[in-house]
């Protein structure tokens, strides 16, 4: 093969290359910033970053609207039923069904409610964001294993109590996520 069909052939990789990375990088913006206006108004409501509301829907749903877990969860942010009819009653929102969680706009809702809920419980912590992170994603029973001793106020003490992996992992991730929505100013 001559130099010059070679030269040709890596051109044609380059390019292949280039564009994908660049329609990466637009269906990625395109797709994390589909819910802006609905994280907007939920975090003025709530008094919540928007920029840790989107980092818990990027990691519980991939800025999937119709993700469902298995043990419940729905939408955007996975909201459980419990957290959805304590929102609701909050909210007065009657009658209620988990129907209504499949609207992106009420999902953000419900779970910048319940975050916000979450957050007035660990205000006497040097840094709440790992014990509200752990409760969204391992519930309350489980933190409250974790929050002995000098756990109770000291975030590393208690990040070292939690003998969830996956809740160490998720509590990691959420953080340098929100680190990067913080940094593009959300």
């Amino acid at each position: 093969m001559s130099l010059s069909k070679k030269i040709i052939i890596l051109g044609f990789i380059l390019l292949f290359v280039f564009d994908a990375f660049v329609f990466y990088s637009w269906r990625r913006y395109r797709v994390e910033n589909a819910y802006n206006e609905s994280i907007n108004h939920a975090s003025k409501k709530y008094g919540i970053s928007g920029a840790l509301i989107k980092a818990i829907i990027w990691r519980e749903s991939r800025f999937d609207r119709f993700a469902a877990g298995a043990d419940g969860e729905v939408g955007l942010m996975q909201i459980r039923k419990l957290a959805a009819t304590d929102w609701a009653d909050a909210e007065g929102i009657e009658p209620f069904s988990m129907e209504l969680l499949w609207n992106s706009d009420t999902n953000v809702l419900a779970g910048t409610w319940y975050v916000s809920m979450l957050s007035r419980r660990y205000t006497g912590t040097d840094f709440p964001l790992p014990y509200i992170l752990a409760d969204y994603n391992a519930g309350r029973r489980n933190v409250l294993r974790w929050i002995k001793g000098d756990a109770r106020t000291n975030y590393a003490a208690f990040l070292k109590n939690i003998d969830f992996p996956g809740t160490r992992d998720y509590i990691d991730k959420v953080i340098n996520r929100y680190k990067v929505y913080l940094q593009e100013d959300y």
